[in-house]
């Protein structure tokens, strides 16, 4: 069964005699409702992933996934005729059957696997770095202050060093902060300024700095009319799995931020896939919790479509839970406590379905097979069915690194991102207007005097910064005054349910 105008093919249902029962389809004007696909590991969950983004794409819906193992990159190349795959095709009825390959931007943090993906600290905002250092209440309350100081006075808070410097100044006149902003913790700064240490050594300083991610770019529909697929390559990235959680987040927001509302489309504008959706909500203070379940409410009416995938559903807390419409889950093993309570919330969540009990069905599911419940007429849940699930159309497996290079190469961002720009800013503004101020001085004193880090100083080129380098009270002064002069516009700036900027 090809695809149809208005949904994508996944499967067909099976009846308990193991005969096949009807195609199972996911309709795109419901693909805004949200979705999770669940199940233990080796049970298909990948696969099933590549068989939604590719039947997005071919409508026409740019989609944005990870790639955590590296097998989802097959998506951009052609599949290839193998014996399982003709098997499933024929068990289903997918005739004709077939191969594709699909328009993709690869893309990664790093910048080693596909086009680098940064944004600037203050783009961010305080909320989610604060989840990224995995900071306390009280070195939250201090990023807080921090991000209020830089959006009141202009400050262009673009990398980890230009936090660093805000906070040499913050903890250097921390009384007379204090007394306007609340109380600043010459610890907490201290126990702040350390865990970014810990992030420059885990390559998160990579993250931030510019060109910042345009959203546009990930939401590009290719010549033919296919959606483009974004792969954000996490191989690495998952060293770091809180990295990994705080740059989806960052990115759901800024999607959440700067779309427009639309309501319910005929198709979604973006779908977004969470793998390893577990990593945003371990350990996550209920306050974050509480915001992403709102962004999640309230992103369907910009058109997005949201994906969770992990493999288990008590991976996901209930209020969101409850807000994911289109359900595939493979099986799950119930051998502890907390296996078996994740199947029997598995199984509460659908719609029964007479023929078969299915808290007992998802313990027998075979790889590639799952339970699924799509919405459908007026938005209500169809009753769950076990279904075996279409063979992908794109290669199963990972594309070689030629291929990689050969498709980063002919990208329609080439050349956009790879670069890191360091345009003026305070920095170098700064760095003039103390050098003109240094200038009457070194009339009358021979070799005059530098501030550390401002130019003139031969030790160091003037170029970009290496590393961090601690300021004096008067260079963070004199940094804040030049940032306010030169950049009045960022006055009054405005932040959304997760801190970051509203455009």
């Amino acid at each position: 069964m090809p695809q149809q105008d208005g949904q994508i093919f996944v499967g067909a249902s099976r009846n308990p005699d193991d005969s096949i029962n009807k195609d199972e389809f996911l309709t795109l004007k419901f693909g805004n409702r949200h979705g999770l696909v669940t199940g233990a590991t080796g049970t298909g969950k990948t696969v099933t992933l590549q068989v939604l983004a590719e039947g997005f794409s071919k409508a026409g819906v740019p989609v944005f996934c990870a790639d955590i193992k590296g097998d989802l990159s097959g998506i951009a190349a052609k599949g290839e005729a193998k014996d399982f795959l003709l098997k499933r095709a024929e068990e289903i009825g997918l005739s004709p059957y077939e191969f594709d390959q699909f328009p993709v931007i690869f893309w990664d943090l790093y910048g080693e696997k596909g086009h680098r993906v940064r944004t600037t600290i203050a783009e961010m905002g305080p909320l989610l770095l604060a989840r990224l250092m995995d900071a306390s209440e009280a070195q939250e309350g201090v990023l807080n202050i921090a991000f209020k100081i830089a959006d009141e006075n202009g400050l262009a808070l673009l990398d980890l060093k230009d936090l660093q410097a805000l906070l040499n100044y913050m903890g250097e006149n921390a009384s007379e902060l204090s007394s306007k902003y609340g109380l600043i913790s010459k610890s907490s700064v201290g126990s702040i300024q350390r865990a970014m240490l810990v992030l420059e050594q885990q390559g998160a300083e990579n993250f931030f700095g510019e060109p910042a991610l345009k959203i546009s770019d990930i939401m590009r529909v290719s010549n033919d009319g296919y959606g483009q697929v974004s792969v954000l390559a996490a191989e690495k990235l998952m060293m770091n799995p809180r990295l990994y959680a705080t740059f989806l987040l960052w990115l759901l927001s800024e999607l959440f931020e700067e779309l427009p509302e639309v309501g319910d489309p005929e198709k979604p504008k973006l779908v977004f896939f969470f793998d390893e959706a577990h990593l945003l909500f371990n350990d996550a203070p209920k306050v974050l919790i509480e915001r992403v379940e709102q962004v999640v409410r309230l992103i369907r009416s910009k058109g997005v479509g949201v994906y969770f995938v992990t493999q288990n559903p008590l991976d996901v807390p209930e209020t969101v839970l409850a807000q994911l419409g289109n359900r595939v889950q493979h099986a799950l093993r119930a051998y502890s406590p907390r296996e078996q309570k994740a199947v029997q919330t598995a199984a509460s969540t659908f719609r029964p379905n007479p023929a078969f009990d299915c808290a007992t069905v998802i313990t027998t599911l075979g790889t590639g097979e799952a339970l699924i419940s799509m919405l459908e007429g007026k938005g209500a849940p169809s009753v769950v069915e076990r279904t075996l699930i279409r063979p992908p159309s794109g290669r199963i497996g990972p594309v070689s690194d030629a291929e990689r290079q050969a498709i980063i190469n002919a990208s329609p961002v080439a050349g956009v991102y790879d670069q890191t720009i360091d345009r003026e800013s305070a920095y170098e503004i700064l760095a003039e207007r103390a050098s003109k101020a240094a200038a009457p001085q070194n009339e009358s004193a021979g070799d005059g005097w530098t501030l550390p880090g401002f130019g003139g100083d031969n030790s160091k080129p003037a170029g970009r910064r290496s590393g961090y380098q601690r300021e004096t009270i008067m260079e963070a002064a004199l940094k804040s005054v030049a940032r306010t002069v030169a950049t009045q516009v960022g006055r009054a700036l405005v932040r959304g349910i997760l801190g970051s900027l509203k455009r």
